[in-house]
């Protein structure tokens, strides 16, 4: 694709602010900032990938990684501000138990070499997925505790531990925040074809190794969200008591 052609797609954006306008949305800054800043972002990344591949250096595989999980664990931990615990080490534990076991195991498996061209974008995915999960989560799992409120206090009251008086709410939280992920593989291929399959399609790839390719993503994703999901849910619901087991959240 050209840079003439590429601009032409603007339009999609200019429609985008044309429809907010009308309907006085009041997004039109707000696009204007997710268009710049996700251009300027794909460009800077598209560079240092190149370096990245051209090198092929474990370490600096590694430092993209780790790149990932931070930014990651900054945004998701955005969700959990209402919590009086230290969430983001929470996050981070989510996210990296989820990278470690999924790719991990494709590693040993040798389902993809230690590559950066292989390991890079796949970890990108499951980071990506895993955040969205985790954000779910978290604000799932307050509305859910603010919502059963009085149950939480009358098991509390009745004798009941802390987790025993939560943990409905947590596998509930659990529950909404994997729905997403759980719906779009019940969905694919009959409602969407995913970025990874369209993209091995439309750079010449027969179609049929693009769906393993696929099926490769889906599965591993839903592991990795699953992990993360119940991960943070585990570890971060403690932090909705005080030391005296008393609920904390209003």
């Amino acid at each position: 694709m050209s840079l003439l052609s590429l601009s032409f797609t603007l339009g999609f954006v200019l429609i985008a602010m044309v429809l907010s306008l009308w309907l006085k949305l009041g997004l039109e800054r707000d696009m204007v900032i997710a268009t710049v800043r996700s251009a300027i972002q794909l460009i800077v990344v598209g560079y240092i990938l190149k370096a990245v591949f051209t090198l092929n250096n474990p370490v600096f595989i590694v430092l993209m990684i780790v790149l990932m999980i931070g930014v990651a664990t900054q945004n998701a931990s955005k969700r959990g501000k209402s919590l009086y615990g230290v969430v983001w080490w929470r996050v981070l534990l989510a996210l990296c138990v989820s990278e470690v076991v999924t790719q991990g195991l494709l590693l040993a498996m040798g389902v993809v070499p230690f590559t950066p061209r292989y390991v890079i974008p796949i970890s990108g995915m499951i980071v990506g997925n895993s955040m969205i999960a985790s954000s779910l989560l978290l604000n799932r799992l307050q509305s859910e505790t603010a919502a059963h409120r009085a149950q939480v206090l009358a098991t509390l009251a009745l004798g009941g531990t802390p987790r025993q008086s939560i943990l409905p709410y947590v596998k509930q939280a659990i529950r909404a925040s994997l729905i997403p992920t759980i719906d779009s593989t019940k969905t694919t291929g009959l409602v969407q074809l995913p970025g990874m399959m369209t993209g091995l399609i439309i750079a010449g790839a027969n179609p049929i190794e693009a769906v393993r390719y696929q099926l490769l993503i889906l599965f591993v994703l839903m592991a990795g969200c699953a992990i993360a999901s119940i991960t943070l849910g585990f570890s971060v619901y403690p932090t909705l008591f005080n030391r005296n087991q008393q609920l904390m959240l209003q």
